[in-house]
């Protein structure tokens, strides 16, 4: 029963870092602009459907891996300036619909170019598994893991120590009094969608090995990623880690003990438990009216 259950962590644990990534995408955007981005799962996409592209055309691993971050945040820059900028002082829910019809040119792109088959990545490290207590655990998920948490502290260190974050932070606490003290807040949004697309980016390299990926993945990777983001309250960082790793481990264990034909509602039926008893999620996420 042990090694089941640890099993079904270490599954719940690589997903949920994951769903965590993408998470910190949402958080991103919606601190700088109120904008929720319902795009942010094909970002997810973006890096494991270029990730193959680059390395079936036979770049080194580090280089194609680097462009498959690199080019998902150029997308992003250009959905910013070409779908959100133009439109910036529009109503929140216009803003979201546009974010999915976004979503719905960046599928249909890949679908085209790329096409539907399903692709997987080598494992970074062999495929051989670590034996922990009868369970076994894959050497990709400590990559995802590992990586996970880099960027986690790459985050709190871009925030805390540096000027751009703290601009960030600045724009994401009050917009005007930022535009009134000299930050150049079109700039904050920029740059806020680049680095939510490298998240979602990262995120989709690293499971890709694990979980393979197609044009549509990215659809309900986003959707989970905004649940894990919600669940930690919107807005807040820590939060969409710690309900991002809490929505795999839930999905998990639901899969697990209950049936894997419930897999996909767990996470809807956990948002819906929150938004009943916790709005605000488990650790309050901001309050602010849109400026």
């Amino acid at each position: 029963m042990l090694a089941q259950f640890l099993q079904f962590l270490f599954s719940g644990i690589t997903v949920g870092a994951t769903y965590a990534l993408s998470a910190l995408g949402f958080t991103l955007i919606y601190n700088a602009s109120n904008v929720i981005n319902f795009a942010q799962g094909e970002f997810i996409m973006l890096g494991g459907m270029l990730a193959v592209f680059f390395t079936q055309a036979g770049l080194p691993l580090p280089v194609a891996l680097l462009l498959a971050i690199l080019l998902p945040a150029v997308v992003g820059v250009l959905m910013e300036k070409l779908a959100i900028e133009p439109v910036k002082n529009a109503e929140t829910v216009t803003l979201i619909i546009i974010t999915i019809g976004a979503s719905l040119v960046i599928r249909g792109l890949i679908q085209v170019w790329l096409g539907k088959g399903t692709h997987s990545l080598p494992a970074f490290s062999g495929e051989d598994p670590i034996q922990i207590l009868g369970a076994t655990l894959l050497p990709q998920s400590l990559w995802v893991l590992g990586g996970t948490t880099l960027v986690v502290i790459a985050l709190w260190y871009f925030f805390n120590r540096t000027l751009q974050g703290k601009a960030m932070l600045a724009t994401s606490y009050n917009r005007l009094a930022a535009e009134l003290v000299g930050i150049n807040t079109s700039w904050v949004l920029c740059m806020s969608f680049a680095m939510s697309a490298a998240l979602g980016a990262v995120g989709g390299i690293l499971v890709t090995p694990i979980t393979m990926t197609s044009y549509d993945v990215g659809i309900m990777l986003g959707l989970k990623g905004f649940v894990a983001a919600v669940v930690g309250g919107m807005g807040n960082g820590l939060g969409a880690v710690i309900g991002g790793l809490l929505v795999g481990i839930l999905e998990a264990m639901g899969a697990g003990y209950i049936s894997s034909a419930y897999k996909d509602a767990i996470p809807f039926l956990l948002i819906l438990f929150i938004l009943f008893f916790m709005p605000r999620g488990l650790f309050g996420g901001k309050s602010t009216d849109r400026v």
